[in-house]
């Protein structure tokens, strides 16, 4: 399984570093180009026109990468286990879902012409049918040990005792998945921001997914403290899509990074969100992406005091929301802002990963 892992990323890498110079040349044909705001940053401008909906080259390279490993890995080792799981498809398959109502609303922006793509309450549910699909099935398809690829428990380092039941489950996934996915949509005003920033989270899921396979409590005999294992349905599985997906997003990040030849669009910053709640959801650390994802948070909520203070005080706290363009109109250029950004989120990553081996640490 751990060469799965490794072929999964890869090949994700290639993929995007192949395939997006032919998706931008396609998007370019036909003439599907980026909106840009006219309130926004003047230096923004000059990005009217380049193809959007880039979003189509790493969902598409990640779900290759993921199949693709597992039948590299069962024809090179006729003993390892290179069957699907459950909770990878999953995860997968609500980052496509996503991905579809992003495209969607990507089309109709490119098509008619217009800066406001899908209906507000078209999109909304939209995101809530895939959503509400993901959670219902996340409960399904126990393993041996009773184990579903989600947990009606919240979790943090692992599920801690508080049972919300299946209908707040489906609400508090819901939740998740809808502020991942407008979080990473708001960070991806700048070029190569949000892809930049998945590519350190999804690093660390693919660490943690092998952390919580090598400790699972399916393999308790084995370990030196079986009350410090982890009860999660296909730990290293998570870690195949995690793996593909930063490869992917590395690839993508080649041709996405300033000066942009392509932008992810809706198709993207959706599907990145809605699999990066998957995989937190599905490896039981729920809360713990809240500081893995901090860059996405602190992003998104700097929207929300904007908004709140202008209401409630008639005044903005910043020169502009989402913060990155605040410290564009500072005079910062575009590409101080992205690696400044970008340091952010390593540091945001490394908190996350020490808190999670800190958990694992203090239960031995």
């Amino acid at each position: 399984m751990m060469k799965q892992i490794l072929f999964a990323g890869v090949i994700g890498l290639f993929l995007t570093l192949v395939g997006t110079p032919l998706l931008i040349k396609l998007l370019a044909r036909k003439g599907y180009g980026q909106y840009i705001r006219d309130d926004g940053p003047r230096e923004h401008a000059s990005k009217r026109g380049t193809p959007t909906m880039g979003g189509i080259a790493f969902i598409l390279a990640t779900i290759a990468a993921y199949f693709l490993a597992k039948v590299i890995t069962g024809y090179v080792d006729e003993n390892a286990d290179a069957t699907p799981t459950f909770s990878g498809l999953l995860v997968l398959g609500l980052m496509a879902g996503m991905g579809l109502v992003g495209f969607l609303d990507d089309y109709i922006k490119i098509v008619k012409r217009r800066s406001l793509g899908l209906r507000a309450k078209a999109k909304m549910a939209g995101q809530l049918i895939v959503g509400i699909a993901f959670a219902v099935l996340a409960l399904q398809f126990a393993d041996n040990r009773g184990n579903t690829p989600a947990s009606t428990k919240l979790s943090f380092i692992t599920d801690f005792g508080w049972t919300i039941g299946p209908v707040l489950f489906v609400v508090w996934a819901l939740f998740m998945i809808l502020a991942m996915s407008n979080g990473v949509n708001l960070t991806d005003g700048l070029d190569g921001l949000a892809t930049g920033a998945s590519v350190l989270v999804f690093g660390a899921y693919t660490f943690i997914g092998v952390w919580q396979y090598q400790e699972s409590c399916a393999n308790a005999q084995t370990l030196t403290n079986p009350n410090a294992c982890f009860e999660v349905r296909d730990p290293l599985d998570l870690a195949v899509v995690a793996s593909a997906l930063m490869g992917a997003c590395l690839g993508f990040l080649w041709w996405n990074t300033s000066p942009a030849k392509i932008f992810m669009g809706d198709t993207g910053s959706l599907a990145l969100g809605g699999v990066l709640a998957g995989l937190a959801i599905c490896s039981r650390t729920e809360l713990l992406v809240a500081i893995l994802g901090g860059l996405f948070v602190l992003i998104t909520m700097s929207v929300v005091i904007q908004v709140g203070s202008f209401r409630l005080t008639g005044k903005r706290v910043f020169r502009m929301a989402p913060l990155q363009h605040h410290f564009e109109l500072k005079g910062w250029s575009e590409v101080l802002v992205v690696v400044r950004f970008w340091i952010i989120q390593g540091i945001c990553v490394i908190v996350g990963l020490g808190l999670f081996y800190a958990g694992w640490a203090a239960d031995k």
